[in-house]
């Protein structure tokens, strides 16, 4: 098997770095080597998280480089916009389709781009999904990440079950049964 190699971006407080884990145990439980990279930034002041996580038969060193994510899940569509590079020429993109402003855009320096999905899917695959929007019908807006990891899912490959019992064994005990709920309304879409 060809090493997958899967970039996580969002914004400090969307829940990042727990994806990137779920990601990475999920692929370890299937007898995979696994190599994961934390890059904070600012991200307890709003600033931008990336993670990566790559897996295979045999895999060198934790960084995607440019042009070679095969995956880039985004939980914010600027940061989607902002490293999109990373991605190969068949890669896809799954943009959880929310605004959150920069500081820049925040103080009027700058402003929020317009149109941000429509741009990325001129030159990519994209799935765009409102992880917001369906992690408050379900009753809890905090689990946006682990609905838009369901999405995700889908095309990282490894079967449903596996997914959830790895869900289950990572977050918060007290957040299994409504993580459980987030991600299996991601998985279904």
């Amino acid at each position: 098997m060809e090493n997958k190699n899967i970039m996580i971006v969002g914004v400090g407080g969307q829940g990042t770095l727990l994806t990137s884990r779920i990601i990475g145990k999920t692929a370890l439980s299937k007898g995979y080597d696994v190599k994961m990279s934390e890059v904070h930034g600012m991200a307890q002041r709003g600033g931008s998280v990336v993670t990566f996580v790559r897996y295979g038969e045999n895999v060198s060193e934790p960084v995607v480089e440019e042009g070679d994510a095969d995956i880039l899940i985004a939980f914010e569509r600027l940061e989607a916009m902002r490293y999109a590079h990373y991605l190969k020429k068949d890669g896809i993109i799954i943009v959880n389709d929310c605004r959150i402003d920069p500081m820049t855009v925040v103080i009027g320096a700058k402003e929020y781009p317009k149109n941000l999905i429509e741009e990325l899917t001129k030159n990519h695959t994209v799935i765009a999904i409102d992880g917001a929007k369906i992690a408050k019908e379900i009753g809890n807006s905090k689990v946006l990440n682990t609905v838009v990891l369901g999405v995700a899912a889908k095309h990282i490959g490894f079967d449903k079950e596996t997914w959830l019992e790895t869900v289950r064994k990572t977050v918060p005990q007290k957040t299994v049964e409504i993580n459980e709920k987030a991600f299996l309304s991601g998985y279904d879409k």
